[in-house]
C-alpha cells in the first residue's frame, strides 16, 4: 500500500525563510536549502537523514510542527535527504531479545513503551524482529536522544539497526494519521 504524504522544510526557525515542500523520497535537499531549522508534516510519516543519500543520523517525524531542530532531537540544523515512511498495515508487533541471533529472554509487545526499564529488566537489546508495522528505537528513556528505524524484517545485532551499541531507553510505533 503506497502512502502519500507532505513535508515542509524551513531554513530558519518557526517556519519562516526560504522552504522546501516535497511529497516523494529525496537523496539530496541542499540544491534547494542550505540549513533546516524547522519542518512541518502535512501527510505521513517521515525519515530525515543528516547526510545525503539516506545515511548519517535519522529523526523520525510524524503529522505535526516542529518549529526548531531541537524539536525533532535535532543535534543541529544540518538535514541532507528525506524518505517517507511505507508500511503496508496499521498493525504493530515486534520482539526484542537479550542477546544477538534471537536468544536469551524475549519480550513481544505492540504498544509504545516510553521506559523501556518498565518492562524489560535489561538496558540493551541485542536483536529483534519486527513483525507488524514500523518502530523507533530511541536511545533514552521517553523519546529522547539517536532514534533508529526498524521496518518489518529481522535484525540479528543491533548494528543492523545502524546502532553503535544495544543500549536502548524507549520504543514508539510509527503510525500515520
Amino acid at each position: 500500500m503506497e502512502r502519500t504524504g507532505k513535508i515542509f522544510f524551513y531554513e530558519d526557525k518557526n517556519f519562516q525563510g526560504r522552504f522546501y515542500e516535497c511529497s516523494s523520497d529525496c537523496a539530496e535537499l541542499s540544491s534547494h536549502l542550505s540549513r533546516c531549522n524547522s519542518i512541518r508534516v502535512e501527510g505521513g510519516a517521515w525519515v530525515v537523514y543528516e547526510r545525503p543519500q539516506f545515511m548519517g543520523y535519522q529523526y523520525v517525524l510524524m503529522r505535526g510542527e516542529y518549529p526548531t531542530y531541537q524539536s525533532w532531537n535535532g543535534f543541529n540544523d544540518t538535514i541532507h535527504s528525506c524518505r517517507l515512511i511505507r508500511y503496508p498495515s496499521s498493525r504493530h508487533r515486534i520482539r526484542i531479545y537479550e542477546r544477538p541471533d534471537f536468544s536469551g529472554q524475549m519480550l513481544e509487545f505492540s504498544e509504545d513503551l516510553p521506559n523501556l526499564m518498565d518492562r524489560w529488566r535489561y538496558r540493551d537489546v541485542h536483536s529483534a524482529q519486527v513483525q507488524d508495522g514500523v518502530w523507533v528505537f530511541y536511545e533514552h528513556p521517553n523519546y529522547r536522544g539517536r532514534q533508529y528505524l526498524l521496518e518489518k524484517g529481522e535484525y540479528r545485532r543491533h548494528a543492523e539497526w545502524g546502532a553503535l551499541h544495544p543500549s536502548l531507553g524507549s520504543i514508539r510505533r510509527v503510525v500515520d494519521f
